[in-house]
């Protein structure tokens, strides 16, 4: 499933794909394919991501009903 919550974030914050993995270190292909919905992020990752985002996990990565 797509992560689009996380890239319209990322957009908000005016961050590129690899601004936002420079800030977490991670790799830019890493936040791609957490967006494209093919990789599935620890919680300690996704902590990460929110905190950079200004996030909560529920904003991210909570499934809409």
């Amino acid at each position: 499933m797509k992560n689009l919550k996380m890239k319209a974030a990322r957009a908000g914050k005016d961050l590129s794909q690899q601004e936002l993995a420079d800030q977490i270190d991670v790799s830019r292909q890493t936040i791609s394919a957490i967006e494209k919905g093919n990789y599935n992020p620890s919680i300690n990752l996704c902590i990460k991501i929110c905190q950079a985002l200004d996030r909560t996990l529920d904003d991210l990565f909570w499934p809409d009903e």
